[in-house]
């Protein structure tokens, strides 16, 4: 037995040399590399917190982190199929992005993704394996992109001016029907618009099961229903009359701020914090969910199969998994993202992000089907 555990123990240790071996490998190819990371751009909070780790990776390991804004991620995704269509598999535009949902569906089924390689991160062991940071929307991950923060769809009011908010939808559209021009959610398909829809189609429907799987037309129209006849009554009484919406997260905060709205609409539980530290919101604001609880997913970061600089990637994300980055990034008067780290690594106030009861996101395929019949119906 004592033979047994000492050839064990061997076998562990050469197993962790080699996993350092081929860590300082990478370490040493990502050195003058410039990673362009493809990243949603509509945060300045985000946009900063990104700058601060660009500049802790040139410091630290001589990568240069380029933040390439996006307005959508499905474009940087578009951009790859092209990539992958003309046949060029290698000195790739994109280095490193950031999804979840139906464009991580989109570039696994399309195999436009780099690895597995999460395993042999040496920040993967500070992971919280009690999230679900092996599956993205039902999708199993399968090691080709890494967990970085927790996002639930959230509403912020200032209780000085609105002190009882909703707590249903259909709270919401009598709230909307008492006092007409002064709720409203961003334009679909910006992420937080669409996030909107599903957290409403859930509650219409009590969750119905045909969510959780691949949409099909027949499904979706009579699962849907519920949900055009509700968005036909409340754009009666919408803020602008439902003819115009908020570009996204950022103006529905600046709608709140300047009293034209009662209600902004976030995917951070803690962005009513940063955008207090920052002056963008009065300190009598604050988040709260749906008694139903908030729509919930993991973010992810991951690599394309054809990026210039892989090695230089894989050590930013490395990075972004940190204790000191993940820390950092949850900071409440930063970013206050909730960590995918377990809490006893994390400092500050990164240690008691808010989080409420998690709804699950639906199937990734109902997200395109919903913006379309969306766009078909309310966008012009």
């Amino acid at each position: 037995m004592t033979r047994l555990i000492t050839l064990l123990s061997t076998l562990l240790l050469s197993i962790s040399a080699y996993a350092s071996e081929e860590w300082q490998q990478t370490l040493e190819e990502a050195k003058g590399q410039t990673v362009y990371f493809h990243a949603w751009g509509g945060s300045q909070e985000i946009n900063q917190y990104i700058q601060w780790a660009g500049a802790n990776l040139k410091a630290n390991y001589d990568v240069t982190l380029k933040h390439v804004k996006v307005t959508d991620i499905a474009e940087t995704t578009a951009r790859l199929i092209a990539e992958k269509a003309a046949g060029k598999n290698s000195g790739g535009s994109v280095d490193m992005v950031w999804i979840n949902g139906e464009n991580f569906k989109s570039m696994k089924d399309n195999q436009l993704l780099f690895g597995p390689f999460t395993q042999a991160l040496p920040n993967w062991q500070y992971v919280d394996q009690s999230l679900p940071v092996d599956v993205d929307f039902s999708e199993p991950t399968e090691g080709l992109e890494a967990p970085w923060g927790v996002g639930q769809l959230v509403f912020i009011h200032d209780k000085l001016a609105l002190n009882n908010p909703p707590r249903s939808f259909s709270e919401f559209i009598s709230y909307a029907k008492a006092f007409p021009n002064r709720l409203s959610y961003p334009r679909p398909p910006e992420f937080h618009g669409t996030s909107f829809l599903k957290a409403l189609l859930i509650e219409l429907t009590n969750n119905d099961a045909s969510l959780m799987k691949p949409v099909d037309e027949e499904s979706f129209q009579l699962v849907t229903a519920p949900l055009w006849k509700y968005l036909d009554e409340f754009h009666t009484v919408a803020w602008r009359g439902g003819k115009q919406f908020p570009s996204g997260t950022a103006e529905s905060i600046q709608l709140l701020d300047d009293g034209q709205i009662d209600l902004a609409i976030t995917f951070n539980p803690n962005a009513v914090y940063s955008a207090q530290a920052n002056g963008k919101l009065a300190e009598s604001t604050q988040a709260y969910a749906m008694d139903q609880g908030a729509l919930s997913n993991i973010h992810f970061l991951a690599i394309p199969w054809n990026a210039n600089a892989t090695a230089g990637a894989q050590v930013a994300i490395n990075y972004l998994l940190s204790p000191e980055a993940q820390s950092r990034k949850g900071d409440t008067s930063i970013w206050g993202d909730p960590s995918v780290l377990n809490s006893q690594y994390l400092t500050g106030t990164a240690k008691n992000t808010q989080q409420f009861k998690a709804v699950a996101e639906p199937h990734p395929s109902w997200q395109s089907a919903l913006e379309q019949e969306w766009l078909k119906r309310y966008g012009n």
